[in-house]
């Protein structure tokens, strides 16, 4: 199961926290970035207890490893959390999860393939679909095997798509508790 963020108990709901999960390949550069930039957003918001936020890679190849040094540098020097171990994103997740965010096109049809059933593959979405300015260009570029200014760029475009992404999860939540 998805760890959660570290939050206070809600008081609002008894049921689950709204779960977000963000799918890159190996779980050590874009979609921890991405994870630490929503829970960040989540914690400004006051949506801590209502939201957990994790990640995932669709390949196990650096199961246990924390994230990439570069995109650890990039996180600190912008205030982000840093503290992450990669994982190996499982089809039996989908059951917990309300969205699964793919970092590009190809993470999504991986996901989407992996998924036990139709509703479990409608969750699974592209993280730049909720940046208005993306103009159609939805993939978050690999920085890996590049230098410092990709992950610089990956950053920027998470946080673009951070806040649009942070607007859906808000209408969920409050859509939970109608």
């Amino acid at each position: 199961m998805p760890r959660a963020s570290s939050s206070a108990p809600s008081t609002a709901s008894a049921r689950a926290p709204f779960a977000v999960c963000f799918v890159c390949t190996g779980n050590i550069c874009r979609s921890p970035m991405a994870a630490s930039v929503l829970r960040a957003r989540v914690r400004d918001a006051g949506l801590d207890g209502l939201v957990v936020v994790d990640s995932a890679g669709t390949d196990g190849w650096h199961e246990g490893d924390g994230a990439d040094p570069r995109t650890v540098a990039v996180l600190e020097a912008a205030g982000f959390d840093t503290d992450h171990l990669a994982r190996h994103f499982r089809a039996d997740w989908f059951a917990r999860l309300d969205l699964v965010i793919a970092l590009d096109r190809g993470h999504q049809r991986s996901l989407r393939r992996l998924a036990p059933t139709p509703a479990d593959a409608d969750k699974v979405r592209l993280l730049r679909s909720y940046d208005p300015m993306a103009y159609g260009d939805l993939d978050v570029p690999d920085p890996y095997y590049g230098d410092a200014d990709g992950f610089e760029e990956c950053l920027t475009m998470v946080e673009a798509a951070s806040e649009g992404l942070l607007d859906a999860v808000r209408d969920a939540v409050e859509g939970r508790a109608a």
